[in-house]
C-alpha cells in the first residue's frame, strides 16, 4: 500500500510543482520589470503576511512526528484507502481552495512516504502556513483554515494485513456453523449512481441480495439493474455485510443501469 501511495505522492507532486507552485514562486521569478510593480507586491505580500499571522501564528516548519490515532474497529488496508478517498473527493465541496487541497495531499503523502523535505517544499511553494508544524491545521494566504484528520496522515495502530485478515475470514467460516448471534441492526449508507444516498436497516448477517430487495422495495430499482461495489470489488449477492467487514461507518456504492431492457435480453 505505501509504495503505491509513494507513486500517486511523486504524480501529484508533479502536478503541484507545475500548477500551485509555479502560481507561488514562478510569479516573483518572471516579473522583475518596473520598480512600482515590484514595490506594490511587496506591499500586498506584507500585508498579506500580517493577516496570516494574525490569524493562525507563526510558521513552524514541517515536523516529523505523525499522529497516532485507533480506529474503532480493526481496519484492513483498503478500507483505509477508500476512507481517505472520500475525504479527499469531499473536502474541497465544503471550504477553502481546491489547488490548496491539492497541495495538502501531496504533502500528506509525501510526509507518510518519509520524503519530509518534498513535503515541505510542497507546502512552502503553495504559501501553505503551519502554525503547528503539522498538517492537521493550516491556513492559505487569505486565511482560510484548513483541519485534516488523523487518518489522512497516518494509518491507525491497529490497522491490519490482508494476510491476517484471510485467516480471519476463514474462521468466520468455520463459525458459521455456530447458532447466529443477536441480530445489531444498523443504518447502512449506500450510494447511487444516480448521485443520491439511501440509507437502509441492516445487520452483519444480511446478504446483498437481502439488502437489494430492500433497495427495491424503497427506491422502485430491480434487482437485476443493481450492481454493488466495496473497495473497488463486486459484492456477490451470496456475500454477507460481515464477510465483506461491512460496517455502519462504511459507503458501499451502487451502479444502477438504466436500460433495464439490456439485462432482460
Amino acid at each position: 500500500m505505501w509504495q503505491a501511495n509513494c507513486r500517486r505522492m511523486h504524480n501529484l507532486a508533479d502536478w503541484i510543482s507545475g500548477t500551485v507552485m509555479g502560481g507561488c514562486v514562478g510569479r516573483s521569478r518572471m516579473d522583475g520589470q518596473g520598480s512600482a510593480r515590484s514595490s506594490t507586491r511587496t506591499k500586498k505580500r506584507g500585508e498579506g503576511a500580517v493577516t496570516r499571522e494574525m490569524k493562525c501564528g507563526r510558521n513552524e516548519p514541517l515536523k516529523k512526528e505523525r499522529p497516532k490515532w485507533k480506529s474503532e474497529y480493526p481496519m484492513m488496508e483498503g478500507q483505509l484507502r477508500s476512507k481517505r478517498d472520500e475525504f479527499w473527493d469531499t473536502a474541497p465541496a465544503f471550504d477553502g481552495r481546491k489547488e490548496i487541497w491539492d497541495a495538502l495531499r501531496a504533502a500528506a503523502l509525501a510526509a507518510e512516504c518519509n520524503d519530509l523535505e518534498l513535503a515541505q517544499a510542497i507546502v512552502d511553494g503553495a504559501c501553505i502556513t503551519l502554525p503547528h508544524g503539522s498538517l492537521t491545521e493550516s491556513y492559505d494566504e487569505l486565511g482560510n483554515c484548513y483541519q485534516l484528520p488523523a487518518y489522512t496522515l497516518a494509518p491507525p495502530v491497529n490497522l491490519i494485513s490482508e494476510t491476517s485478515s484471510e485467516n480471519k475470514v476463514s474462521d468466520s467460516t468455520q463459525k458459521q456453523a455456530q447458532p447466529p448471534p443477536c441480530r445489531q441492526e444498523f443504518q447502512l449508507r449506500v450510494r447511487l449512481s444516480t448521485g443520491n444516498d439511501v440509507r437502509l436497516t441492516a445487520s452483519m448477517a444480511d446478504s446483498i441480495a437481502e439488502l437489494k430487495k430492500q433497495l427495491e422495495e424503497r427506491e422502485e430499482i430491480d434487482v437485476t439493474r443493481q450492481r454493488w461495489f466495496f473497495s473497488g470489488k463486486l459484492l456477490t449477492d451470496k456475500t454477507r455485510l460481515q464477510d465483506a467487514k461491512i460496517q455502519k461507518d462504511f459507503v458501499v456504492q451502487v451502479i444502477v443501469n438504466m436500460n433495464p431492457q439490456v439485462i432482460a435480453n
